[in-house]
C-alpha cells in the first residue's frame, strides 16, 4: 500500500515523520528523543526541463506526407511531415523570374545612364569652350539626371525582387517540419491529406532526450528546511519497485501554489505548496516515464 492509498494529509504524515518520540529506558532514567528520519518528505513527478514539445506546422496547407510514426527516435533536423509543395514552388518560380527581369532592365539602365552622363559631360565643356550652345548643354544634362532616376528605380526594383524571393524560399521551408532536438516522437496526430495550420494546434508531441528531473511539492511547512543542493532520497510513489534513487536540489520556487499531487479534495484546496526541482546524482538505472510519481525524501541536516 502507498502513501496515496493511505489517503493522508501530506502535513500530518510529516508531522509524524519529524516528531521526535521519547521513552523511558528504565524507572527513573532520563528520556531521549529519536532523531527524525527525514527533514522533509514531497510528492513529486518525473519530469524534464521544458516539459514536452508540442509541434504545429508554421504554415496553412495539406499535409502531402508524414515520415515518423509514434515511438520512433528522430535526431535534430530530420522531416517529420510535409505539406504539399507545389503552391510554394510556382511562388517561387514566379519570384525568381520577376528578379532575373529586374536585373536584366539594371544593365540596360546602367548604359544608358553612363552615355547620358558622358554626352552631357561633353556638352558642358563645349558650351564653356564656345564651340556649343547652352542649351543643347542643359538638355543633355537633364537627361543624364533623368537616366540616373531611372537606374535607382531600376536598382530598388531589383532589391524588392531579391525580397520576394527570400520570401518565397522562407514560405516553401514553412511547409516543411523538421526535428528541432533530437528525441522521441510520443503522440503523432496527423494523417496524409489533413488540412492543417498553426492554429489548428500540435500534430506531434515530442520527447526530447533531455535529462530527468523531478518537479515536488513543496508543503510551506517545509519551505524554511529545505534548501538548494539539499540531498533526497527519491522512491516509487506507485508500487512498481523502482529502486531508490540519489538526488540533490537544484532549486525551490519562489511562487506558493495550490498542490496538484495531492489524491484528497480537501487536503489539495487547503494545501499551498512550492515547487522544488531535483536532479539526479546519477543517471537513473531503470527507466522513467514522465508524469511518473515518485516520493522526495529529504535528508535531515
Amino acid at each position: 500500500m502507498t502513501l496515496r492509498d493511505l489517503r493522508l494529509p501530506l502535513t500530518l504524515l510529516a508531522v509524524a515523520l519529524l516528531a521526535g518520540c521519547s521513552h523511558d529506558d528504565a524507572p527513573g532514567a532520563p528520556s531521549a528523543a529519536a532523531s527524525p528520519a527525514y527533514a522533509a518528505i514531497a510528492r513529486g513527478r518525473i519530469d524534464i526541463e521544458g516539459g514536452l514539445l508540442k509541434l504545429t506546422m508554421p504554415a496553412e496547407g495539406v499535409i502531402a506526407q508524414v515520415d515518423v510514426h509514434e515511438g520512433e527516435h528522430v535526431h535534430k533536423g530530420q522531416l517529420l511531415a510535409q505539406l504539399e509543395l507545389e503552391p510554394a514552388k510556382l511562388a517561387l518560380d514566379t519570384a525568381v523570374a520577376e528578379q532575373q527581369q529586374a536585373a536584366a532592365q539594371i544593365g540596360a539602365r546602367e548604359e544608358r545612364a553612363r552615355s547620358a552622363a558622358l554626352r552631357a559631360s561633353r556638352l558642358e565643356q563645349a558650351a564653356k569652350a564656345g564651340a556649343g550652345d547652352v542649351q543643347s548643354a542643359d538638355d543633355a544634362r537633364e537627361a543624364a539626371q533623368q537616366a540616373q532616376v531611372e537606374l535607382n528605380n531600376a536598382r530598388a526594383t531589383a532589391a524588392l525582387a531579391a525580397q520576394k524571393v527570400a520570401g518565397a524560399r522562407y514560405q516553401l521551408q514553412l511547409r516543411s517540419l523538421h526535428a528541432p532536438v533530437d528525441g522521441q516522437i510520443v503522440q503523432r496526430m496527423v494523417q496524409p491529406g489533413a488540412s492543417v495550420s498553426p492554429a489548428t494546434g500540435p500534430i506531434f508531441v515530442m520527447l526530447p532526450d533531455s535529462p530527468r528531473i523531478v518537479r515536488a511539492e513543496l508543503n510551506e511547512s517545509f519551505v524554511g528546511v529545505v534548501h538548494d543542493g539539499m540531498v533526497a532520497e527519491v522512491d516509487d510513489d506507485g508500487g512498481s519497485g523502482m529502486p531508490p534513487m540519489k538526488a540533490h536540489v537544484l532549486r525551490i520556487g519562489n511562487v506558493f501554489g495550490a498542490s496538484t499531487l495531492e489524491d484528497d479534495p480537501q487536503v489539495r484546496a487547503n494545501t499551498r505548496s512550492v515547487q522544488c526541482i531535483l536532479t539526479f546524482d546519477q543517471p537513473p538505472s531503470t527507466p522513467l516515464r514522465i508524469g511518473q510519481r515518485v516520493l522526495v525524501k529529504f535528508a535531515p541536516k
